[in-house]
């Protein structure tokens, strides 16, 4: 019943952000599990719609769909936003912990779900002509959540406004920072790998 309610709660959140926010932080009304399942909720989701969104705005090719990578672009962002976020807040005298942040994003990604997924469906049975509207809708989800993330931010770490923004815009440098040096990194455990593997055929050879 507690994980049901919590999972209901999300509703409250999305279209009453502030005291929303704050019941997750401040009176527990949101937990980690209930964050889980809306993110594996999303993923469904995005796999639903490049599967089933109508062919007239379908650019994917369904026969090659990946469902590890279709949830690794969910999964991936969210981790790097939330641990990218919290080192952030960390410096900059931020309340929140790494949960805090976890719960908080996770709730803020209802609207992708409870819009993308009804207009997918929808999309079967609309015309080219009727598209904007589709994307019109696609953007008010995009817009809300990234409300709900602005919102959640500045109740979460108890941000003024203006901080709370320049906090999320470096967010954003941070998961680049993050991922240039992890890709700085995989390419020297490449290097590495390929300089001991051609060592130990030198020594093979010789032996």
């Amino acid at each position: 019943m507690e994980l049901l309610e919590s999972l209901r709660y999300s509703l409250h959140v999305i279209f009453h952000p502030f005291d929303g926010f704050w019941d997750l932080k401040y009176e527990k009304r949101g937990n980690l599990k209930s964050a889980i399942i809306i993110l594996l909720l999303l993923i469904l989701t995005v796999i639903f719609s490049r599967q089933n969104t109508g062919f007239l705005f379908n650019y994917n090719d369904v026969s090659r769909l990946n469902v590890l990578n279709e949830s690794m672009r969910v999964v991936l962002p969210f981790f790097l936003w939330c641990v990218s976020s919290w080192c952030l807040t960390s410096l900059m005298e931020g309340e929140g912990t790494f949960r805090d942040i976890v719960i908080a994003t996770s709730y803020s990604l209802v609207p992708l779900i409870l819009i993308n997924f009804p207009l997918s469906i929808i999309s079967n049975y609309i015309t080219l002509e009727e598209g904007p509207l589709l994307y019109t809708f696609q953007a008010i989800a995009i817009l809300w959540t990234a409300f709900l993330l602005y919102v959640g931010t500045m109740v979460t770490h108890q941000y003024e406004p203006g901080k709370t923004f320049g906090t999320m815009v470096l967010s954003v440098i941070g998961i680049m920072i993050i991922i240039f040096i992890g890709m700085l990194f995989i390419n020297l455990i490449l290097e590495i790998s390929g300089f001991v593997d051609t060592i130990y055929k030198e020594i093979i050879y010789r032996i």
